[in-house]
């Protein structure tokens, strides 16, 4: 069975919302819409105080071409523009809209039935990529990349696969596998749609192994689709990075920055990505809801909910029980990747994966000790970098000695501080290696 070739390793899976369908969050009372809820310029509000808005009406449009509109998630009254404070940490301008009821723009299709390509043959790749840039779709995965950006490859490139991400290998994390669950069929008529949005004629679903009805059922509903092939993965992570998901599927590398997956011919969607193109292209549904799980050791009832972007994360943890006696973190994603939330009240967004509940044991860092020289760190990062050098030399802030090293190159995926048995904090560092010496090649670059 494939995987990717260098590093990765392998935390315990902690699935326990996997058997849990999916259920509709109730409405919030106020609902939050922070305006830089994808990679890019931030959108720019177009509704005033005292505006009175509907379900899937445009709020603030996209600010630049690497960037995306936002639409409400509900009906009712814009109360304020004001300041909030996201999962990221930071505060950013937010539109705050007051629930009145549940009213819907018109032309929006609500209903089951399955629109599939061959109901519209009228469709042109342009077309495809305008209905996803005005519906404001990002990659659902976490990283949230304009979607139509991701599908206009620049000059020169061309793409030969469309690879759907649907590995799941945050620890806990299990939206993207009910999603494939009980919404199969959307799925593949949204991998057709990217398939014919970029012009390729071979797609791909990867799926891990630990979710074999999944690819079960994709596998048999792929039968439909011959261009669109299921491939079953090894359970390794961090095999969701784009770079080890190509390695995995198609077995080419992706060189150093600034080169692409689109640079050996790869275009990565993330699965929910593909059921948000689905419903923006096919039911002209903008992106304003997403399936969210919620989990935790110690939650009473862990779920994945259907949640309209701005409830409150909350209400979603109330749910489930409400936050254990013994919560010591919640994070925002999984325990891998996401951020510790310095409150519960963090609005839903586009790239709200997971509310993980941490118990106090789990949330607490034993203390680092010396650098015994292993090399476990190095033999885990998945980018072949050495993750105790970078380390080292972020905390001497030597910053050309880490432009050399290809500190660029990391995707953050905290292998190495996962692996390391001296507890060292080496992700820390490494992430304030990264920026820092990403603004100076901005900076660099400006002149």
């Amino acid at each position: 069975m494939k995987t990717f070739r260098i590093g990765g390793v392998h935390p315990a899976e902690n699935k326990f919302s996997a058997a849990e369908p999916i259920k509709i969050a109730e409405l919030p009372k106020i609902a939050v819409f922070p305006l830089g809820q994808h990679i890019g310029a931030h959108a720019k509000a177009i509704v005033q105080k005292g505006d009175k808005v509907k379900v899937g009406q445009m709020i603030a449009e996209a600010g630049g071409f690497v960037s995306a509109p936002i639409f409400s998630s509900v009906s009712g009254t814009v109360q304020k523009i004001d300041a909030v404070t996201d999962a990221s940490g930071y505060g950013k301008p937010a539109i705050f809209i007051e629930v009145e009821g549940d009213e819907w723009m018109e032309g929006i299709d609500r209903s089951d039935s399955l629109v599939t390509l061959s109901d519209r043959p009228d469709l042109t790749d342009k077309d495809i990529i305008e209905k996803i840039r005005n519906a404001g779709v990002v990659g659902m995965g976490g990283a949230c990349f304009p979607c139509h950006v991701k599908l206009t490859p620049p000059p020169g490139s061309k793409p030969e696969w469309v690879i759907i991400n649907a590995v799941e290998c945050e620890p806990y994390l299990t939206a993207d596998h009910r999603l494939m669950l009980e919404h199969a069929d959307e799925i593949l008529v949204g991998v057709s749609l990217l398939m014919k949005a970029v012009n390729v004629d071979k797609g791909y679903i990867a799926i891990e192994n630990n979710k074999p009805d999944a690819i079960r059922l994709m596998t048999e509903k792929a039968k439909a689709y011959p261009n669109i092939e299921v491939v079953p993965l090894k359970v390794k992570y961090p095999q969701g990075g784009e770079k080890q998901l190509i390695d995995a599927v198609v077995g080419r590398q992706v060189p150093a920055p600034p080169a692409l997956p689109v640079s050996v011919g790869a275009i990565i969607q993330n699965v929910g990505t593909a059921f948000a193109v689905y419903q923006a292209v096919m039911k002209n549904k903008p992106l304003f809801e997403r399936v969210v799980t919620v989990t935790g050791k110690s939650l009473a009832h862990p779920g994945n909910f259907l949640t309209r972007m701005g409830t409150p994360m909350s209400q979603l943890i109330d749910a489930c029980g409400g936050l254990p006696e013994d919560t010591g973190k919640v994070i925002g994603g999984g325990p891998m990747m996401g951020k510790a939330l310095l409150s519960t009240d963090v609005p839903v967004c586009k790239g709200s994966s997971g509310v993980l509940i941490m118990n106090g044991k789990e949330a607490t860092r034993a203390e680092a000790e010396p650098c015994i020289r292993c090399a476990k760190c190095v033999g885990a990062c998945p980018m072949g970098l050495e993750p105790y050098l970078l380390s080292a030399c972020a905390q001497h802030q030597m910053w050309d000695r880490l432009e050399q090293e290809d500190i660029t190159s990391c995707i953050e995926c905290g292998s190495c501080q996962f692996t390391c048995p001296s507890n060292r904090p080496l992700l820390d560092y490494i992430r304030l290696g990264k920026s820092t010496v990403m603004g100076i090649i901005r900076s660099r670059n400006a002149k």
